[in-house]
Order: structure tokens, then C-alpha cells, then sequence
């Protein structure tokens, strides 16, 4: 292996629903991280990995940094805040197709008090515009690192949807890095464990056509996973046992639906993308739960794993 090889952590951060998740996967070339039209979609430090010849990049996915209105919120800002001080490279994504705000001002004065650490502005979601738009878009980056007295290492538009400008966003990462030997084995897309993970495609599941009110109020545990003991060898079946939790009854009804149409449709979209992450078979069993307002309830955040 090369003396020059180098490895590190790199921290996608941004407001909610900027493409941090869809970033993350473009960059790693899996889905990792769930993705949602809604915002605050990532709820945990999600780690992906990036295999190179010459580097191995740990992709830090966090939750946006917002306002928050419950205990669950401040507990997601302190996890953002506390993954910031321990990656080599931050990189801040604004999208080019909403105008710079107070969100954004606000995160950027966060993200500047982070001394000697290099930050890549990221101009997200440029397949979305026009070339006229971009380039005010790009300026308006330059202004705003003037206005926070933050320099930016670099400045870079891509789409994670069309792959433009991917590759360089990664040439630009490893260049900060330091050197030194992977640090995880070849091969692997990411450290979550394999529970988290089909958790998060349930609750994406979950997340898509519901209520405006309703995606804070989702969180979902799997209280069951394993191999069926008496399939043979050949046809293997993963049985997983999981529940949806909800903050209020009427909730429920919601995510049930009429005559339990809602909960079939998570269950046959989620089982897809779980046979797809496991590569065999499942039977999945789902099942809606109360916990009343557990995003302000120290006791039910501890025991839904925040």
C-alpha cells in the first residue's frame, strides 16, 4: 500500500432536507442513509463508507441542525454539534435551489467557531437549476463566507442525482485527510448495525404519504431479527419482528389505515429494501404502538435508542 494512502472522517452538515442522506449514498454507492421529502428525516450519525486505491473516506451523515421544539431536537443538535468536533473536514451543503436564509447564516456562525478545521461549501441539488441561478447561487456562498468570516477550503456544485461533479467532491475530501491506513475492512458500506439499519427503511416506509403532522411522531424499533431455524440451507428466511411507535391513538389509525391497507403498503415497500440490504428473504412482522409523546419524555427517549 502506498505511504501516501489516506483515511479520515468527513461531516456533511446543513439545515434539514438540504441532501446530506442522498449525498452520502451517492458518494458511497448504496443506500445507507434513509432520504425523505420530509424534513429531519436523519436522526442518528449514520457512518458510510468510501473505498479508494489511494483512500478510504468515513462519510459522517448527521441530522440538520434546526430549532428545536422537543427534547428529542436538543438531543439531535447536541449529536450534530459533538460529531462536528471529532471529523477531520466538514462540509457545509446549501441547496442551489432555495435562496440563502437565516438558517443557514445561523449554522455557518456554528461551523466557523470550529478552529483549524477545513470546511468545503457544497452547492447542493444543481441539477435543479439554471446555469444563470448557479452562479448567483456560488456568489452568494462567497458572500456569505464573508459575512461569517468563515474561508472556505473550497467551493463545489454537484448533484447526487445525476452524478455531476461527484467525483471531485471526493478528490477534494481525500486531499484533506491525513494519511494513514483504512480504518475499516474493504468492502464494508458502513458500521450500522444491520437492526439500525432495517429500522430506518421501516420508518422511511413509514414516512412517505402521511399527515404533515404526523413524521416527528415516528419511530420505529426492531425487537426481533434472525434466521428461521427450520428453513434448510438452500431458501433461508430472516424473520423480523418490529414495531412502529406513534405519540397519540389517533396517530394509529393514521399509519394503520382502512382496514390495515396503510401498514400493508410499509410492509411490502420496506420488506423490498430490506431483502435487497440482506440479500435473502424475510417475513416481516409490523405492528403500531402508542408511546405517549415520547419525543418529551426522557425515559421513552432512552428506550426508543435516543
Amino acid at each position: 500500500m502506498s505511504a501516501e494512502f489516506r483515511s479520515g472522517f468527513a461531516c456533511f452538515v446543513g439545515r434539514p432536507n438540504v441532501g446530506k442522506s442522498t449525498l452520502t449514498n451517492a458518494l458511497v454507492g448504496d443506500k445507507i442513509a434513509i432520504t425523505s421529502s420530509r424534513p429531519q428525516t436523519t436522526r442518528h450519525v449514520v457512518r458510510g463508507l468510501v473505498h479508494r486505491d489511494d483512500a478510504q473516506i468515513v462519510l459522517v451523515d448527521t441530522p440538520g441542525l434546526h430549532r428545536p421544539r422537543t427534547l428529542l431536537g436538543e438531543r439531535l443538535n447536541d449529536l450534530v454539534r459533538t460529531t462536528w468536533a471529532e471529523v477531520d473536514i466538514v462540509a457545509v451543503c446549501l441547496p442551489a435551489d432555495e435562496r440563502i436564509g437565516p438558517g443557514d447564516r445561523f449554522l455557518v456562525r456554528e461551523v466557523a467557531k470550529l478552529r483549524r478545521k477545513p470546511v468545503i461549501a457544497v452547492a447542493t441539488k444543481i441539477d435543479l437549476v439554471n446555469p444563470d441561478r448557479l452562479i448567483e447561487h456560488l456568489a452568494d456562498i462567497a458572500k456569505l463566507g464573508t459575512e461569517t468570516g468563515i474561508e472556505w477550503a473550497d467551493v463545489v456544485p454537484v448533484s447526487a442525482q445525476s452524478g455531476e461533479q461527484l467525483g471531485t467532491l471526493a478528490d477534494l475530501i481525500v486531499q484533506r485527510l491525513p494519511e494513514g491506513p483504512p480504518l475499516y475492512p474493504a468492502g464494508d458500506l458502513t458500521d450500522e448495525p444491520e437492526e439500525t439499519l432495517v429500522a430506518e427503511l421501516i420508518r422511511e416506509a413509514a414516512l412517505e404519504g402521511v399527515r404533515d403532522e404526523l413524521p416527528h411522531s415516528l419511530a420505529v424499533v426492531v425487537e426481533e431479527m434472525g434466521p428461521r431455524p427450520d428453513r434448510p440451507e438452500d431458501r433461508p428466511l430472516i424473520d423480523i419482528h418490529a414495531n412502529v411507535f406513534v405519540e397519540r391513538q389517533s396517530q394509529k389509525g393514521i399509519v394503520i389505515g382502512a382496514k390495515g391497507a396503510r401498514l400493508r403498503e410499509i410492509g411490502q415497500t420496506s420488506r423490498a429494501q430490506i431483502e435487497r440490504l440482506l440479500g435473502t428473504p424475510v417475513y416481516l412482522d409490523l405492528h403500531v404502538k402508542v408511546a405517549k409523546d415520547w419525543q418529551r419524555d426522557p425515559k421513552q427517549l432512552r428506550r426508543l435508542g435516543f
